[in-house]
């Protein structure tokens, strides 16, 4: 098969992780007799720095041509750093959203054999988690009206859903539901927020037609306490923008590292697939950066892009092998011997 993918390393420690994750593709490839064509493309700071845009047309183009988008990460501290900045990199990657209709973002949470004892929580509070929240990514309060009134000194962001919108999330919740443990979540906060209430009855609605999905409601505020006491008895979750950005990311430390979590973003025209860190600027060009991440959104890519199941189990059977191993970075050594990230690609791609 001609694979045709979408390049977009971005900033920080990105084009460092995606290096390793095209070893890996590569290796993958050659093992199954594809053929992959990669095309890279700018965006973030580092396309803010080469066209004053962080989502440049041109790569826009380069998106909707290709199979599929495998993605770094964006982000830069001097950006971060000053308020009146007027183009800031993350505007580029809610523009992609946006222009590529990426609606549903897919983020699981799972233990690792090897790591479980790494995790904050205790082993028997998270043994057997194999969750997945749904996150809906192109509306709400990141994209709704917002502003600044009475001379700067109050600012406002406005939260907008549309029933059209809940539902296109919901129903791939549900399908997603039916496909795993038929357990389904909807998280929101329904007794105080009018487009929780949407959110709420649009599910409610929905149920009669996937009737072998059990279906919950919890307040986003409870959700978070559950996650810390009894993640696994989660199956799919779905929530919209805000919600899901910072329950996914306190999902995400059950694993034990940020670095080890994949994610996929569902769109009309194409997918992307991406690690869930960020741009971790501190760590760039050192060759210290967990690629894991990065190298587990190419597993979920070759699934879910392409539906070749046995080279994205090839990929995480692998990755499970260099835990197992201690092939890893500074961040998972804890005393024993840390391997630089291109090293871990190196590894990863020869064991394939």
């Amino acid at each position: 098969m001609k694979l045709n993918i979408a390049l977009l390393a971005g900033d920080g420690i990105g084009p460092e992780v995606i290096d390793q994750a095209v070893k890996v593709s590569d290796a993958v490839a050659a093992k199954f007799g594809h053929e992959i064509s990669w095309t890279p493309a700018l965006t973030g700071a580092a396309a803010i720095d080469a066209v004053g845009e962080p989502y440049p047309d041109e790569t826009h183009d380069i998106c909707v041509a290709a199979d599929a988008v495998l993605f770094g990460a964006i982000g830069h501290p001097r950006f971060d750093n000053d308020p009146s900045a007027k183009v800031r990199p993350e505007q580029g990657l809610l523009k992609m959203r946006q222009k590529l209709g990426l609606f549903a973002n897919v983020r699981p949470t799972f233990t690792f054999p090897s790591l479980i004892d790494k995790s904050p929580l205790k082993k028997d509070r998270i043994e057997g988690t194999d969750l997945v929240f749904l996150r809906e990514l192109t509306g709400g309060i990141y994209f709704g009206k917002r502003g600044r009134e009475d001379n700067d000194n109050t600012a406002y962001d406005t939260c907008t859903y549309t029933r059209s919108e809940v539902e296109r999330l919901a129903r791939k919740g549900f399908e997603m539901a039916q496909q795993r443990n038929k357990k389904l979540c909807c998280v929101d906060k329904a007794n105080v927020l009018e487009t929780s209430r949407l959110w709420r009855e649009t599910v409610q609605k929905l149920e009669k037609e996937y009737p072998d999905v059990e279906v919950s409601y919890e307040f986003v505020d409870a959700t978070a306490m559950r996650l810390v006491q009894w993640p696994n008895s989660y199956d799919v979750l779905i929530t919209e923008n805000l919600f899901g950005d910072i329950l996914t990311d306190e999902a995400s430390v059950i694993s034990g590292s940020m670095g080890l979590m994949p994610s996929a973003s569902l769109g009309e025209k194409t997918s992307l697939f991406e690690p869930i860190h960020g741009s971790y600027p501190q760590a760039a060009g050192k060759d210290i950066a967990n690629p894991l991440a990065t190298v587990l959104s190419a597993a979920m890519m070759f699934e879910t892009a392409f539906g070749l199941q046995d080279e994205a189990d090839a990929i995480r059977a692998v990755v499970n092998k260099s835990l197992a191993e201690g092939v890893v970075t500074e961040d998972l050594a804890e005393g024993g011997k840390a391997y630089k990230t291109s090293e871990v690609g190196d590894w990863l791609a020869a064991n394939i």
